[in-house]
């Protein structure tokens, strides 16, 4: 290695292939691995005959491991941090360590490589900003303010969904956006890679009575702000689905005056007309 530190080393989404050259020349020359789950990462490692010390560095034990990266690297040591898919810190443990080692002035160095979202991205015909959330939230009341902001959001919003939810959520944000383009991703680069495109209708009706397998990749395109404003109806009907999704009328005015562009008192006078 160059210089002691932290390299941020991103690992196959499903194909090994997908390892690159420098990865691999990466990972066989550093002191140490840390890895999201070390028996996960040992198959892996095995696969190219990487032989190197392991230690875990999941979401529990990132803060202890960060103590213990941030004293071999100032010893001279060199370690490399991997998750057991894709890129560290992309909704996967390394964020909180990449910030302490930062912060006590220790180098910290990124190759680029495999991420599901960048890649489900690439197949999606989407573009324009993006914006990337992780896993979609379980509580309902963040549930429902992040489905208003991708109501009214010029952005592509990507999010990952677990298999036993994604036809729950999906239907969600068929319910306030139901002719709102989408695709979704699951699988990929690997045997069964699948992609689905359409309206969130159809594709809440695709889902609902067939069993998903596989972390999924959701990619929402953006809001047509200039020619699709909310109308009276659509209003009325995002407003019901706030309601039932559990956010209160307080949360829902909130949310709805964000989304339209509207006054509070407009906002307040159809609530109060809700049953």
């Amino acid at each position: 290695m160059e210089k002691p530190g932290l390299y941020i080393v991103p690992t196959p989404i499903g194909n090994l292939k997908d390892i690159t050259l420098r990865a691999l020349e990466t990972l066989q020359a550093v002191d140490l691995i840390a890895c999201e789950d070390t028996r996960h990462s040992l198959k892996l490692l095995n696969h190219f005959g990487v032989r190197k010390p392991l230690m875990a560095c999941e979401k529990f034990s990132e803060a202890a491991a960060g103590e213990r990266i941030a004293g071999l690297i100032a010893d001279g040591k060199s370690v490399a941090l991997i998750s057991d898919a894709g890129t560290p810190g992309i909704s996967d443990p390394g964020a909180r360590l990449v910030a302490k080692l930062l912060n006590e002035g220790l180098h910290v160095e990124a190759l680029p490589g495999p991420c599901a979202f960048v890649t489900a991205l690439s197949a999606s015909s989407f573009d324009g900003a993006v914006r990337f959330v992780g896993f979609f939230p379980r509580k309902a009341g963040e549930a429902s303010k992040l489905i208003g902001e991708i109501g009214r959001t010029s952005d592509v919003t990507i999010f990952y969904e677990a298999p036993r939810r994604v036809a729950r959520t999906i239907k969600l944000l068929a319910e306030s956006m139901p002719d709102r383009q989408a695709c979704l991703a699951r699988e990929l680069s690997k045997l069964h890679e699948e992609y689905r495109r359409g309206s969130l209708a159809e594709l809440a009706a695709e889902l609902s009575d067939q069993e998903v397998l596989g972390e999924w990749v959701c990619l929402i395109d953006k809001a047509d702000l200039q020619t699709n404003p909310m109308n009276h109806d659509e209003i009325m009907t995002r407003a019901r689905a706030l309601l039932k999704a559990g956010s209160s009328r307080k949360d829902a005015l909130a949310i709805l005056v964000n989304e339209t562009g509207q006054s509070r008192n407009e906002i307040y006078k159809l609530l109060t007309g809700l049953d």
